[in-house]
């Protein structure tokens, strides 16, 4: 395949999403709208990507800047419509060869397969080539006029005929061309519309009146969905969802009731794997083969083990780590700690900025006290250590291999390995003192109804 060279038009405001964050900003399984298009753009071997803005759009350049920082970045500074968008880019294609593709940056489910269609055809020799799609209801579209395998115009739904709003073939987010002919004809567009705008789409007819060869491919529907309001956002979300449970199942991941599971673009999922109702995986997530995911269970930015189980109703934060055969239990949040092989967090715990070591047993209510008011610091526990329920840990302190922790203890100093560590004030008894303390608030409660 020739060097693909692909211009992302992202410099729409989507006043539609009533939000103060620019459109495709707003994200679908974790991941801004437009980084969705450049991983596409990227995934599809553009050997180049360029995002043209708008104006004050600088939040766009950073979120898109981090997620793939060799994309170079040009501003519309005056809002002229699709066509000179694309000349903004100039820098791009002004010397460039091979193809240049322009890819609208507002279509979530976009894939790096969709480019194939329209970049065969151009490897067969057409001079242009543009991605179409067959929607339920084409209102609104871009509606394709051709003639045969030739694609003769796009002509925009309130610009076209009765007869060619029946058309059902209409324009996606993709058109192509061979290097050499977009610059013979993007500087031809001339605003002949109500808007007085340059529109990208004109080029077809262009192209066709300049005896270029333009012709065209058909992507499915959802892969070419666009958001331009909130319904749109929440459609594309379910039908990323979709998607993802789909690939996952037919990896071998097991869903026990797949609707109410929830997966990041970036989600790692080993075979094997058993993901029970209502779990929630954030950004940055991988999953060893045979682990267990318990109900409603949240988990994001962590690592977890083969063979190891998690929840139900746990919460991994970022940079938490399990290692193989690991058990985090039921109302446990664990955030930038390792829990080590075949190690035990069962329940009702907080660990973080901890390091627990290999079949460590952390008891309930147990609390890694790692935050002074000022700065975090570390707390270590060593292999087979035993943590008794209700105990907290004052950061920094290392509880050394094999060591117990009493029950109810407040452990400020290190404690050695094999010791047994108690740190709570001696129990007292004494006898027959409950009837009195009995018989005080009863005298109070009286007092107080007299009163009432």
């Amino acid at each position: 395949m020739a060097e693909l060279l692909s211009i992302i038009l992202a410099a729409g405001e989507g006043t539609r999403m009533r939000s103060a964050v620019p459109k495709v900003l707003h994200r679908v399984g974790g991941l801004p709208i437009v980084s969705h298009v450049v991983r596409a753009a990227l995934g599809a071997g553009s050997s180049r990507v360029a995002v043209v803005t708008g104006p004050g759009h600088g939040s766009v350049r950073d979120a898109v800047g981090a997620f793939a920082p060799e994309v170079c970045f040009f501003e519309q500074t005056e809002r002229r419509g699709t066509a000179h968008a694309a000349t903004m880019a100039r820098e791009l294609w002004r010397d460039g060869e091979g193809y240049v593709a322009i890819v609208y940056g507002d279509h979530p489910l976009l894939r790096g397969e969709n480019f194939e269609g329209i970049i065969a055809r151009l490897d067969e020799g057409w001079d242009a080539a543009i991605l179409g799609f067959e929607p339920a209801d084409p209102t609104g579209y871009g509606r394709f006029i051709t003639d045969g395998e030739r694609l003769l115009a796009i002509r925009e739904h309130k610009d076209a005929s009765e007869e060619e709003r029946r058309i059902g073939l209409c324009n996606a987010c993709i058109l192509a061309f061979r290097a050499d002919a977009f610059r013979d004809l993007i500087g031809r567009v001339e605003p002949n519309n109500a808007q007085g705008e340059y529109y990208v789409t004109d080029l077809v007819e262009l192209a066709n009146d300049a005896g270029y060869k333009v012709g065209y491919a058909v992507a499915p529907e959802r892969d070419v969905m666009g958001v331009n309001d909130r319904a749109q956002l929440a459609r594309a979300e379910a039908l990323f969802q979709e998607l993802r449970r789909e690939d996952f199942m037919a990896a071998g991941v097991t869903l026990r009731d797949p609707k109410t599971v929830y997966f990041s673009w970036d989600t790692e999922i080993g075979r094997d794997v058993v993901i029970e109702p209502s779990v929630v995986f954030g950004p940055g997530v991988t999953v060893g083969e045979g682990a267990v995911i318990h109900a409603f269970s949240h988990i994001e930015g962590a690592t977890i083990g083969v063979g190891a189980s998690v929840g139900p109703f746990a919460r991994l934060r970022p940079e938490a780590r399990l290692e193989d055969g690991a058990k985090v239990g039921n109302f446990v949040e664990v955030k930038k700690a390792n829990i080590g092989k075949g190690a035990k967090v069962n329940h009702l715990t907080y660990i973080g900025d901890a390091d627990v070591g290999p079949h460590a047993n952390i008891g309930a209510g147990t609390v890694t006290c790692n935050y002074d008011g000022v700065t975090k610091s570390r707390i270590m526990i060593g292999a087979n250590a035993f943590i008794g329920s209700n105990s907290s840990l004052v950061a920094p302190v290392e509880i050394g291999e094999g060591a117990y922790v009493g029950s109810g203890s407040v452990i400020t100093r290190n404690v050695e390995p094999g010791a047994l560590a108690i740190g709570r004030a001696r129990q007292e008894n004494k006898p027959g003192y409950a009837a009195k303390i009995r018989a005080r608030a009863e005298a109070v409660k009286k007092s107080k109804a007299s009163k009432g």
